[in-house]
């Protein structure tokens, strides 16, 4: 008799070549952290402690439908600031314009602006309409 199981049973031995982890922790890591995996933990591109950039693409999936505004601006995000950018004849013809074109209403509208004026993703998207609203809004703050 052989001490062979059959396939797909095991014997109870211990690892065998194909189930054996052989890499170790780093030193001074624990076992399941990233930096006993090997990885900075870090996946959106900021420096690691090595000096290399997390790789966005490990990045485990965002909630939601859109994971997008972990790298830039959604869609809707970036049409937000296009209108804002523009030059309007008057403010019915712009909200008029953000309920047909945008499909949302006003109040939504400028909620939305709102959070992106203090967005750095948004900065980085449109410098000069971001840093104009900042401004504007400083301004209004100031007077009151």
């Amino acid at each position: 008799m052989t001490d062979q199981a059959p396939e797909g049973q095991d014997t109870g031995s211990g690892p065998t070549a194909d189930t054996q982890d052989t890499t170790a922790p780093a030193p001074g890591a624990t076992a399941g952290t990233p930096e006993a995996d090997g990885t900075s933990g870090a996946t959106d591109g900021t420096p690691t402690a090595d000096g290399t950039a997390g790789a966005p693409e490990a990045a485990a999936p965002a909630s939601g439908p859109d994971p997008a505004p972990a790298r830039g601006l959604t869609e809707r995000e970036a049409e937000v600031l296009a209108y804002e950018a523009r030059a309007w004849p008057g403010p019915g013809a712009k909200e008029r314009a953000i309920r047909e074109d945008l499909r949302m209403s006003p109040v939504r509208y400028y909620q939305l602006l709102n959070a992106l004026i203090d967005d750095p993703r948004a900065l980085r998207h449109a410098p000069g309409t971001v840093h104009r609203l900042q401004r504007i809004r400083t301004e209004r703050r100031a007077r009151r």
